[in-house]
């Protein structure tokens, strides 16, 4: 993995775990966040991200 790898699996999971917390508070739906996940994926295309994103 290299740097910029590095940095964008940061946000991404910087990112889902505000989202994950919103999620938990009631603030969105589960479908909501299955949409956000979609679109952070492919802003942020992480490599170990996507092996816990189902996990939530």
């Amino acid at each position: 993995m290299n740097e910029d790898q590095f940095e964008r699996e940061k946000l991404y999971q910087a990112s889902m775990n505000m989202f994950q917390a919103m999620l938990k508070d009631g603030i969105i739906t589960e479908e909501q966040y299955a949409i956000i996940d979609t679109k952070m994926k492919e802003k942020y295309q992480p490599i170990i991200g996507t092996l816990f994103s189902d996990k939530a």
